[in-house]
């Protein structure tokens, strides 16, 4: 389907440019969504349980690492096409 948009357009590196923007567009808006959901429930349950502040902060961290390896995992694949 690329090869064939490419003949259309008459160039390739055009619409590898497009894809990139795309790719990395994309990897962006997951993990943000993620990270908007995440830290805004864990200052929610810190509020309700402030005893397990401390355990709920390092859960998120956690989660925050994983999210954010998703956005460099977009960013890479961008690389690679």
């Amino acid at each position: 389907m690329l090869r064939l948009f490419a003949e259309v357009t008459g160039n390739l590196d055009a619409i590898k440019t497009v894809g990139r923007g795309l790719v990395i567009g994309l990897a962006a808006i997951g993990p943000g969504i993620g990270l908007g959901v995440l830290i805004g429930k864990s200052v929610e349950a810190m509020a309700r349980q402030p005893e397990y502040a401390g355990q709920i902060r390092a859960t998120m961290f956690i989660g925050i690492g994983l999210i954010e390896a998703l956005a460099l995992f977009g960013i890479a694949f961008s690389f690679i096409i």
